[in-house]
């Protein structure tokens, strides 16, 4: 016998190894991407997006002495506005088998529309008109909420945990 022969199944692999390695590879990228929830990294994104225009225009209002608006949704209107850009799979408004958030009172038109006040004024100073947007992708929920003095806190309704956690 040959000395490089016997040892044949140790110096490699076998096609059948390298077969069902594959198909067990192929099997966990199916599950991962159908459980792959994509919503909830665009309600993410949404929050980061409203997030990020809230802190330019403060710095911006800082900057300039002077007052600036966010336009969130479809709002509209004179002057100069940040716009808030939203995914086209984010909806604005709260969906109706989502409970508020614990110890909020029921807002007449945020949980109806999502938003308060579509175009929100900040100040030099860092307050802004304390208000409520709700945004969902029909399974979770944002609830974000700005205080007057300009401290926004948001909410995120999970659906696996049936509750809401802070962000």
């Amino acid at each position: 016998m040959r000395p490089d022969c016997r040892n044949a199944s140790q110096r490699g692999t076998s096609l059948l190894e390298l077969t069902v390695v594959m198909a067990v590879v192929a099997i966990l990228a199916i599950v991962g991407t159908y459980t792959w929830d994509t919503g909830a990294t665009e309600l993410m994104a949404a929050h980061q997006e409203i997030r990020g225009s809230l802190e330019q225009a403060f710095t911006l209002a800082r900057a300039r002495g002077t007052n600036v608006t966010v336009a969130l949704g479809r709002a509209s209107g004179v002057g100069e506005h940040l716009p808030v850009q939203l995914s086209r799979h984010v909806k604005w408004g709260k969906p109706a088998h989502i409970p508020l958030p614990p110890g909020m009172d029921t807002p007449t038109v945020a949980s109806r529309t999502g938003e308060a006040h579509p175009i929100l004024t900040v100040t030099p100073r860092h307050t802004a008109l304390a208000s409520t947007w709700f945004l969902h992708n029909g399974n979770e929920a944002l609830c974000m909420r700005l205080s007057g003095h300009g401290h926004l806190q948001v909410l995120r309704w999970r659906q696996d945990l049936l509750a809401w956690r802070r962000i």
